[in-house]
């Protein structure tokens, strides 16, 4: 578990690190969605080196049969790099970052409330609606001048 925990930590740390190094890309490219595309170039690139060095490669045909919808995931994650590119330049990366894990905490919390997308279930208590209020209000206490 601590594993995860660590691997998850480090992948929270790189989400503003991606979003100010995108934004200045696209900004000293004066093209934030050529910056995107350069973005998912590379991160095809590493992501096809880490399938080759773990053996992946054959698990690629499963994807033909898998449920369309579980493809709108590229989607989203394009619909991410694409607004922080944009957006983080004129509204500052760490108030976009805010609005981002605002919407993290709402999106995961209803998830696992309702067991969306075959996620574990875990209904949504007084106790952890709280947890989560508290910790928007200390994402937003970080925003504060």
């Amino acid at each position: 578990m601590t594993g995860y925990a660590l691997t998850m930590l480090a992948a929270g740390i790189g989400i503003p690190v991606l979003a100010a190094l995108n934004a200045g890309l696209g900004q000293r490219m004066g093209a934030p969605v050529a910056a995107g595309l350069i973005l998912f170039v590379v991160a095809f690139c590493v992501t096809g080196i880490v399938l080759l060095l773990t053996g992946g490669v054959p698990h690629l045909a499963k994807a033909a049969g898998a449920p369309k919808h579980l493809f709108l995931a590229g989607a989203l994650v394009a619909f991410y790099v694409l607004s922080i590119t944009f957006v983080a330049p004129h509204f500052g990366v760490g108030n976009a970052v805010f609005f981002v894990l605002l919407g993290q905490l709402v999106s995961a919390a209803a998830i696992d409330h309702f067991g969306l997308f075959g996620a574990q279930v875990s209904p949504l208590s007084l106790a952890r609606a709280g947890g989560i209020a508290l910790m928007a209000a200390g994402v937003w206490l970080t925003q504060q001048v």
